[in-house]
């Protein structure tokens, strides 16, 4: 290979980048890490998590409740994007109404 200069192509690493959209201001702490509600549908919590299977990556989002820790709702989806967050917040509006 060396006396005909054939050379291997190494494939580039890419560099690891979250979220290349516009990066909004951070909202307001309104739970100031006060996870306990008195009442049911006091107060929710949500996160984005992210899974690896083989086909490819998976993005977990759902509505916890404070109250009894219960999860309320939960989308999944191929991308971390609004509109997974949206799709479920959408739907936990109209489901809101739960029998404790």
């Amino acid at each position: 290979m060396k006396q005909e200069s054939l050379v291997v192509p190494k494939p580039r690493k890419r560099r690891y980048a979250s979220y290349l959209g516009e990066i909004s201001p951070a909202p307001e702490n309104l739970i100031n890490r006060d996870f306990q509600a008195a009442l049911p549908n006091e107060k929710w919590l949500t996160d984005i998590t992210e899974f690896q299977i083989p086909a490819d990556k998976v993005y977990l989002s759902p509505i916890i409740d404070c109250f009894d820790g219960m999860v309320v709702n939960w989308t999944t989806g191929t991308g971390p994007d609004a509109g997974l967050v949206n799709t479920m917040l959408g739907c936990s509006r109209r489901d809101s109404g739960r029998n404790d």
